[in-house]
């Protein structure tokens, strides 16, 4: 018989919650929706949303580091609108799942893992050798580097283990037989 592992005992669950969460109320809806309302971060009026100050802590580092960000490419914009449309709901079902220890969450994890690096790898390519590349290669991969380490945790905690949230349940009976 199976149980659900506390939240509180699985620390590496309890960090990946957090990274979900990050991604959800700071990346997803802050950061991602001024690269959506803003087409062109030269010539702007300040939208509703994000606030002020978000939208010039993501200008001055555009200008300074990251000139992907602001030239904003086609597939660029795609990832940002994936990152809206699917993965912003996926932060908000999988913070639920994880901390339940719902393993139905486990395969959507996975291809949550899976995409994520993939998009992160072509969007790296393009800061090292494209078009749009930055002369502040090592900094901007630093700033990158949790969507890189992350997907890989979960790739390895969930893609290995079947029943990643769930113990063998020990009985009472057992438990008093483990005491003697």
């Amino acid at each position: 018989m199976a149980e659900t592992t506390p939240l509180s005992q699985r620390r590496i669950d309890i960090v990946i919650v957090a990274f979900f969460l990050i991604n959800l109320l700071l990346v997803s809806y802050l950061i991602d929706i001024e690269q959506i309302v803003i087409a062109d971060p030269t010539h702007f009026t300040y939208p509703i949303w994000p606030p002020r100050p978000v939208v010039d802590a993501i200008h001055w580092w555009v200008k300074n580091f990251d000139p992907l960000l602001m030239a904003r490419p086609v597939f660029f914009k795609v990832t940002i609108w994936l990152d809206n449309l699917l993965y912003g709901p996926f932060y908000v079902v999988a913070i639920y799942a994880y901390i339940k220890g719902k393993e139905w969450i486990r395969l959507p994890s996975i291809i949550y893992a899976v995409s994520m690096l993939s998009g992160l790898i072509m969007i790296l390519s393009e800061e090292a050798f494209g078009q749009y590349h930055t002369p502040h290669l090592a900094l901007v991969v630093s700033a990158n580097a949790s969507w890189v380490i992350f997907p890989l945790i979960i790739l390895f905690r969930l893609g290995l283990n079947e029943h990643p949230f769930t113990r063998v349940a020990v009985s009472a009976q057992a438990e008093k037989s483990l005491e003697v």
